[in-house]
């Protein structure tokens, strides 16, 4: 039977591999050679606010995955979402027109976890809905190494009749050509 100390150091090591970001580069491996529709891997998006909720925020804001990836958001602490921009959640499509939508209702648990597979390559802008008009949102390139911002599929503009994303959201989107350069994006002094 375990040890006091034995039970404290296993239960580190595992809060520790939780909180270790999953390498872009080591889904691409896992990717390769993959069967199309499986998952090759998991990203960790995390929920923030600062301590008072004034600034809240996905971290990162953007990033690039290989087919096949799952995105997990996590909550750390205040109420958030990650809704995708698309018709089924009110708002004009800013995800592929093949992809489906998500939406993970409200999250209100600091731990509370959401995830779903990308399959479709493409851009995938998303945001929290209590938070849109705050400019809390984020962009998820679908791509393999290698692609060229050109390359990327970008929704067209909105259809009439549709709510826009707010311009506040929009301000913190990282360029596309940036997330395929970096692999992951956070915003500065967050």
């Amino acid at each position: 039977m375990p040890n006091r100390r034995q039970f404290l150091q296993a239960g580190g090591l595992a809060l520790a591999g939780l909180a270790l970001p999953t390498s872009l580069f080591d889904l691409d491996r896992a990717n390769a050679g993959g069967q199309p529709g499986r998952s090759s891997g998991t990203v960790t998006i995390r929920m923030r606010s600062d301590d008072r909720g004034a600034r809240v925020w996905f971290d990162p804001v953007g990033v690039r995955v290989p087919p096949g990836a799952t995105i997990r958001w996590l909550l750390d602490a205040n109420v958030h979402s990650a809704t995708a921009y698309h018709p089924a959640n009110g708002y004009a499509p800013r995800i592929p027109p093949d992809a489906p939508p998500w939406d993970s209702g409200l999250m209100t648990v600091p731990g509370q976890a959401f995830a779903v597979q990308l399959d479709v390559p493409g851009m995938y802008d998303y945001f929290c809905a209590p938070h849109e008009l705050a400019g809390m949102a984020g962009r998820i390139v679908v791509a393999a190494r290698g692609t060229r911002a050109s390359e990327v599929v970008v929704p067209g503009p909105p259809p009439e009749g549709l709510r826009a994303a707010s311009a506040a959201s929009l301000a913190v989107l990282p360029d596309i050509a940036r997330i395929l350069r970096e692999g992951a994006v956070t915003i500065a002094n967050a």
